[in-house]
């Protein structure tokens, strides 16, 4: 799942949660030959993970399933036969070529491109002769011209078409399979759906169902079409985008909570600061809030987020977090030294991994600075500070055993004992590493020539 949808999903989940009402979860799968089971296993751990629940779908069943739409060919096909006994629908015979050649012809000629209504009298004979001709037929609907359809988007607020600029459109497809709007209409209208949000693309798609339910007298729901979220190109994101995946975001060690506080307020504005709980999302959630402009997604603002979490966790959820990257048997104390010394300095898992590396690794890789910073402060002033360590080690008795103050004390002995310049505060650093390996460390460099 990509981050277009993710945000989709957590939308309808907040507004939802935010009405009192029902959450559902329907699965578009009438495409056969792009559809597996692990597809929807994927799809539904990532929604899990991210802390969406809904109380009707696949997984957990509900009063109006089944939930997956390879499943409802059989009332779709119902709905069809109404459709065609009350002659609101006919076969269609046009191959894609003709239609590509109509569509080309009309946007030379400066008109919208719409189906020409070319078999749209034909007469049974005409329809034997190209059944005959081995030619499959799709079903369209039949729309009636000269008329205005009107409704309320709630997003974007009154939306006016005219049905010449619709036209006949397909319902079924040359397979029997039903389009997926029509899926989408008729079971809305049967899941009793009241309100769905989803990306504005899906907006010329509105009057077209909403002709459809009125058609087959069933209630038609409300619908809001948010703006598409876009990625640091300026494109739509999209699931080619594998970086911007669910998925890879949570393989990256991202929270869950840290997303969702940047998706919530991608398109949707907020007073509220810091990072939200899902429930206090759904206080804050409101349909008048979203946005008509392109959201952007930024990795940057995601880090922000996922820093904000880290800063907010209690030391019980801290340990939880980490304890797991930890080398395994360590004493709990030993754990928390730890996660107080390097937590102010950990967004991600990775760096937390960097850190155990070098607070415990026998072998230290040292960048170029911090070895010449440790090489200018000389062997003698290592021996002085070796031969002060104690259990644990004292930061105030290395200072006071090299003579040595400010930077000149601090620069080079957090070079000798991180192979960094920059990192955690040394004190809370240095009460975490064992102290053998502390003085292992600093007689590294107390010998001329390290």
């Amino acid at each position: 799942m990509h981050l277009g949808n993710a945000r989709t999903a957590l939308f309808n989940f907040l507004l939802a949660r935010a009405r009192g009402g029902r959450h559902v979860l329907r699965i578009e799968d009438t495409d056969a030959a792009r559809n597996r089971d692990s597809f929807l296993e994927g799809l539904i751990a990532d929604l899990h993970w991210l802390g969406v629940r809904w109380d009707e779908g696949p997984d957990c069943g509900g009063p109006h399933g089944p939930y997956r739409q390879s499943e409802r060919a059989a009332i779709y096909e119902g709905y069809f036969l109404e459709l065609e006994h009350a002659g609101l629908v006919y076969p269609c015979f046009c191959t894609p070529r003709e239609l590509e050649f109509s569509r080309r012809a009309q946007l030379a000629a400066g008109r919208p491109p719409r189906y020409a209504g070319t078999c749209r009298e034909l007469n049974a004979a005409e329809r034997a002769a190209y059944r005959e001709q081995g030619r499959r037929a799709s079903l369209r609907f039949r729309v009636a011209p000269g008329q205005r359809l009107e409704f309320h988007d709630l997003v974007y607020g009154p939306q006016e078409f005219r049905t010449e600029d619709i036209g006949d459109f397909i319902v079924r497809r040359e397979d029997g399979s039903a389009a997926f709007f029509f899926c989408n209409a008729i079971d809305d209208a049967l899941m009793q759906v009241s309100h769905v949000l989803r990306g504005e693309d899906h907006l010329s798609n509105t009057p077209r169902q909403r002709l459809l339910l009125q058609a087959l007298g069933l209630p038609v729901p409300e619908y809001g079409h948010m703006a598409l979220l876009l990625g640091s190109d300026g494109a739509p994101l999209s699931k080619r985008l594998g970086s911007l995946s669910l998925r890879t975001l949570r393989e990256q060690g991202y929270a869950p909570l840290a997303l969702c506080n940047q998706l919530f307020r991608l398109g949707h504005s907020t007073p509220q600061h810091g990072v939200l709980e899902l429930t206090q999302m759904a206080q804050c959630f409101d349909l008048a809030h979203l946005q008509r402009a392109p959201a952007q997604f930024d990795p940057v603002q995601l880090l922000h987020w996922q820093r904000e979490w880290v800063h907010g966790l209690s030391p019980a959820a801290a340990h939880a977090w980490l304890a797991p990257l930890l080398p395994p048997g360590m004493d709990p104390a030993a754990i928390d030294a730890f996660i107080e010394a390097v937590r102010p300095n950990v967004v991600l898992p990775e760096d937390a991994r960097l850190w155990q590396q070098i607070v415990y690794a026998e072998a230290l890789s040292y960048e170029e600075p911090a070895l010449a910073a440790a090489r200018a402060a000389g062997p003698g002033f290592f021996a002085a500070a070796a031969a002060a360590v104690r259990e644990p080690a004292d930061l105030g008795a290395l200072r006071g055993a090299t003579g040595v103050r400010g930077a000149a004390f601090f620069m080079p002995l957090r070079a000798a004992l991180t192979g960094r310049l920059h990192g955690p505060e040394l004190a809370p650093l240095l009460a975490a590493m064992p102290s053998e390996r502390v003085r292992s460390r600093l007689l590294h460099f107390a010998q001329a020539g390290s």
